[in-house]
């Protein structure tokens, strides 16, 4: 494992071998804010990311023996399909963290997909976000983040409204076709400890343009996460290709 500087001051980069070395060292990373917050107060709440960079990580995570009856999971964005739907977040979250004897015990709190319409889940899990956390916009502990080849993360696409939400805690975004309820820049903003999860070549591009300081957000909707912390990136050494003096 080696680390590399990052090109804007906000962001710290960690550059991993692969993809293995890369799911344990989020986990790491991740008990570490676990046990910090609950040290400090008496349930901790996570946002976490979907897609397939993600998974390992939590299968790890999941093992990790913390108190995870005081952890509450909330989700960065889920697309709006049933439960038991394969591409549904919420389905990865109970197959990989929450399928570990010790990760079982975590709380999770998955986005209504059973409500007749998307805004009708979306203002629900605003409710529940609201309910949990406090602050405002709520304040969560740690959030987990993936980036986009075009460099969206959550639902936040680049030329979509979801992008220009400020009101809001919980939005509707679109991606690829299917309507998804997304967590908005300013609840991601206002979270204690924030980490992107980057890999692959495919992410090259993308990774350079989230750490270049001139990158506008309307392009890489990524950079508008801007929390009061530096942000963690945590990639392999395919995406980090183009970073490499």
């Amino acid at each position: 494992m080696s680390a590399a500087p990052s090109l804007d001051p906000a962001y710290k980069l960690e550059c991993c071998e692969s993809g293995e070395p890369l799911a344990r060292r989020a986990a790491e990373l991740m008990a570490t804010s676990i046990d910090l917050a609950l040290a400090q107060r008496d349930r901790c709440q996570i946002a976490l990311a979907g897609g397939s960079t993600p998974e390992a990580s939590y299968v790890h995570l999941g093992g990790q023996h913390l108190p995870w009856d005081r952890v509450d999971v909330v989700l960065g964005d889920e697309r709006w399909v049933p439960a038991e739907d394969p591409s549904s977040n919420a389905r990865m979250l109970r197959q990989t963290l929450l399928a570990q004897p010790a990760g079982q015990s975590a709380r999770l709190h998955p986005v209504p997909t059973d409500l007749d319409t998307p805004q009708e889940g979306a203002r629900a899990y605003a409710q529940l976000l609201r309910l949990l956390c406090p602050g405002e916009p709520p304040m969560l502990d740690l959030v987990l983040l993936g980036l986009g080849d075009d460099g969206h993360t959550a639902s936040l696409f680049p030329g979509t409204s979801a992008t220009r939400v400020r009101d809001e805690l919980v939005t509707i975004g679109e991606g690829k076709g299917l309507p998804r309820v997304t967590l908005t820049a300013p609840v991601l903003s206002a979270a204690r400890r924030v980490i992107f999860l980057v890999s692959g070549a495919g992410k090259a591009e993308a990774l350079r343009r989230l750490l270049d300081p001139q990158e506008s957000p309307e392009r890489t909707p990524a950079r508008l996460v801007r929390p009061s912390t530096p942000i963690l990136v945590l990639a392999d050494n395919a995406a980090a290709a183009l970073l490499q003096p």
